[in-house]
């Protein structure tokens, strides 16, 4: 029997060619999106899922509460932390310290390498159980002076040699000996490690002497695992206070321990009120809900036109009747032809997705293929094709095998308003969606232009930013000379962080205008060279800059006018305010311009700025008439004299700065690409129900003709009822729109107001897009010779 419905429905799809392709093109586009928004889907929620333990690993964090900002959390945190949570806390098996990677120069023989690497605690590899090929994890960080490498690290320093015991030089200045050998991470892992080396490493070269016993310098990551036993919900209050209690210098802050587990790293980094509220799991909501509306909107085509096409099959549903054929036997028939439409629409919509993923994985960044070798992804797949053509031929089926097979085959059977009612509704459905699609692509598109036009506070015009090694710093006035002397930049400075970021905060405990009921202030913290505030642009608003003298400057500071605001200062310019416990009391010498320094979308956090005679970045800008190429092939050569062990590595501050609206960029080309299709498969849908309209009224078209209606008019009778549909369509969708795309916007600080205008054009957009689609039909039925459609009466 089922053998013969598939002949069936095999022989309806060739005798309809023209609705056949028509539903499966539009089928294939939407289930092909919904696939491919699937995969990327089960990608972002596999992140991390590959180590074992998962549900024991977590990242401590802090919650600080301000009077003024209210409660923030940050996961820079003081050392300190880490010891008590080791020795002071059963129910915790390891603790690991870390920094938040940086990039160094590795030399093994002729090889040089430039990577990014962590340092981190001794249990790290315990925790986090990267496969290791070759090195023990609970020994291969035992050693200050070792170092493991990832698999294609390895490779490229040593070849096919095996690299265990051989020594690596970090910054052409410390011999570290290759201990363990990692396989390469993931696309899907938080961490971005290329070596490990260890934490105490960092330590001793970085001179950190009072660190561990420093609770208020927060400018490190700690993480933990739980025995297996142990839930965080049991262990919460336990570490809460831990920071007040034991912490003097943070109390005013009511700081609160927290731990965010690593399963929720990836999708939750968004806090509000000291909880988690969303991040990037908000975008995969969205797209997880466009991916649904698409493949609805497709099943919505395919539920029309077959719906439309009714009369063509009623004598066949009526002579089955006739003959004994059951109803359920006429819907199993229908289903059969839905799901076999289904089938060839996922054939078309697999070669679809698979050509478009690498252009997918380009804009996204991410390796996303098609599981072909999983047997779970076709059960799944197997499973989407039943549902998919289930949903998409339910209302057909019970709505042809409904017809009555006397009135059928007498020539008495009209579809009527109670055929066409549906219909339409399906049709206002599906635009409405459309439209939706439309309005959220332009308004993410406002948003992203919002934030781009607002003024960054220094100038990213030819600004170059390079890192800085030891070498560097030990010889940056030769190489701060030698470089003025090329004419090719007109200033250069350096500074602990780049210009588009923020590397550390502290700590600012005590000012003149502070209360009794005042907390401590968590400030960003830069450290500068003279010369900075002119080479990066930003206007220093009030009293001076640092003098070239190093010396004469360690105990005075400037600040930005944030920082002002927070602490209320009246007379500015030498007020002395207490900083960070190792300095102590400090002056302040100016007030700069606010700056965008983290993101664009957020109001200016309080900074600082002291004077220091070394960096981990070298800030210079580029003459106005210098050739762009030229000149960096001219820097690097100078670069490469003082720093032979580094390649030379720059990166211009505007594109860093744009790098901050990626994510943002991200998500409104791909609502504007769904949009697109969502349009596509509904544009198919009118231009088949259009084709099936003309059909019907072929005859009333002749004998308007005949007595003498305009092909104007012919086109008006067609294409009013589509216009009406769609303008409905622009009416619900547009306050659907509203309310999803308002709660969108609340997330940003710094956002636009949505006002009408957006509406209005998305509106006409729609009926233009309307008009387009349905005059081919409407046109080509006004011009039809009325003598061939009347001939037959």
């Amino acid at each position: 029997m089922i053998k013969n419905y598939l002949k069936i429905a095999w022989l309806n799809l060739l005798k309809n060619k023209a609705y056949s392709l028509l539903n499966i093109v539009g089928l294939s586009v939407g289930m092909g999106v919904a696939l491919l928004i699937g995969l990327w889907v089960f990608n972002e929620y596999s992140y991390d899922r590959f180590l074992p333990d998962t549900d024991q690993l977590y990242q401590v964090k802090v919650n600080f509460t301000s009077q003024h900002t209210g409660k923030h959390t940050q996961d820079a945190l003081a050392l300190p932390l880490a010891e008590v949570l080791k020795k002071e806390y059963p129910e915790i098996k390891y603790v690991a310290q870390s920094d938040w990677n940086g990039t160094h120069g590795l030399i093994a023989g002729n090889k040089k390498l430039y990577m990014d690497g962590s340092t981190v605690g001794p249990d790290f590899l315990k925790m986090f159980q990267f496969p290791l090929i070759k090195g023990n994890a609970g020994t291969v960080l035992k050693d200050t002076y070792s170092i493991v490498l990832t698999q294609s690290t390895a490779k490229a320093l040593f070849g096919n040699t095996d690299p265990i015991g051989k020594v690596v030089k970090i910054d052409n200045q410390t011999n570290m000996k290759v201990t363990g050998v990692l396989k390469d991470l993931p696309a899907n892992s938080s961490f971005s490690f290329k070596y490990l080396m260890p934490f105490s490493f960092t330590e001793t070269q970085e001179g950190w002497g009072n660190t561990s016993t420093n609770w208020g310098n927060n400018s490190f990551q700690l993480f933990a695992m739980l025995q297996p036993e142990v839930s965080y919900e049991k262990l919460a209050p336990k570490i809460k206070w831990i920071i007040r209690d034991k912490g003097a210098v943070m109390r005013p802050s009511k700081p609160e321990v927290i731990m965010q587990p690593m399963k929720d790293w990836h999708l939750y980094s968004d806090y509000k009120n000291g909880v988690p509220v969303g991040g990037f799991i908000d975008y995969v909501r969205m797209f997880s809900i466009i991916g649904i509306l698409v493949l609805l909107i497709a099943c919505i085509n395919f539920m029309n036109l077959s719906t439309a096409r009714s009369e063509k099959r009623a004598r066949e549903v009526g002579v089955r009747k006739a003959m004994g054929s059951q109803r359920s036997y006429l819907i199993f028939q229908f289903l059969t032809e839905s799901v076999l439409i289904a089938f060839f629409s996922f054939v078309l919509a697999v070669v679809l997705v698979q050509l478009a993923l690498p252009y997918f994985n380009l804009l996204t960044g991410d390796l996303i293929t098609i599981p072909y070798n999983n047997p779970v992804f076709w059960l799944v797949m197997i499973s989407y094709i039943l549902l998919t053509g289930l949903l998409a031929g339910s209302r057909p089926a019970f709505y042809l095998s409904s017809f009555n097979p006397v009135k059928v085959l007498k020539g008495t059977a009209q579809a009527g308003k109670t055929a066409t009612l549906p219909r339409k509704i399906l049709v206002v459905a599906q635009f409405s969606c459309s439209v939706a699609l439309i309005i959220s692509t332009v308004i993410v598109y406002q948003q992203i232009q919002h934030a781009k036009d607002r003024p960054a506070g220094y100038d990213t015009n030819r600004l170059v930013m390079a890192d800085m090694s030891d070498d560097l710093n030990g010889n940056y006035d030769a190489l701060k000379n030698e470089l003025m002397q090329t004419g090719l930049i007109e200033n250069i400075a350096r500074a602990s962080s780049p210009v588009t970021d923020i590397y550390s905060h502290t700590s600012v405990t005590n000012w003149p205008q502070k209360t009794a009921g005042d907390e401590s202030i968590n400030i960003a913290t830069i450290r500068i060279s003279d010369n900075y505030f002119k080479t990066v642009g930003m206007p220093i608003l009030q009293g001076r800059d640092f003098s070239s003298s190093w010396a004469n400057d360690t105990s005075n500071v400037l600040v930005n006018e944030a920082a002002v605001a927070r602490m209320g200062l009246k007379n500015q310019i030498n007020q002395e305010i207490s900083w960070n416990t190792a300095v102590g009391k400090v002056r302040i010498i100016g007030v700069v311009k606010n700056a965008l320094m983290a993101s664009p979308f957020t109001p200016v956090e309080p900074a600082i700025f002291s004077h220091a005679n070394r960096g981990n970045q070298a800030l210079y800008r580029l003459t106005a008439n210098a050739n762009t190429h030229t000149a960096m092939q001219k820097i690097g050569k100078i670069f490469d004299k003082y720093n032979p062990a580094y390649p030379f590595v720059y990166r211009f501050a505007d594109d860093a700065y744009n790098q901050k609206f990626n994510l943002e960029v991200l998500v409104g080309k791909l609502a504007g690409i769904f949009a697109t299709l969502a349009i596509f498969i509904s544009c198919l849908g009118l231009f088949g129900l259009a084709a099936y309209v003309a059909e019907q009224r072929t005859k009333e078209i002749g004998i308007r003709k005949v007595l003498g209606a305009s092909i104007t008019q012919v086109w008006a009778l067609l294409s009013t009822d589509f216009i009406l549909l769609v303008l409905i369509s622009c009416l619900i969708a547009s306050p659907m729109a509203y309310y999803f795309l308002h709660t969108w916007l609340q997330k940003y600080d710094y956002r636009i107001s949505i006002g009408p205008g957006v509406f209005i054009l998305s509106a006409i957009a729609a009926v233009i897009i309307t008009l387009f689609t349905v005059s081919f039909q409407a046109i080509r039925a006004a011009l039809a010779n009325p003598v061939k459609s009347l001939k037959n009466e």
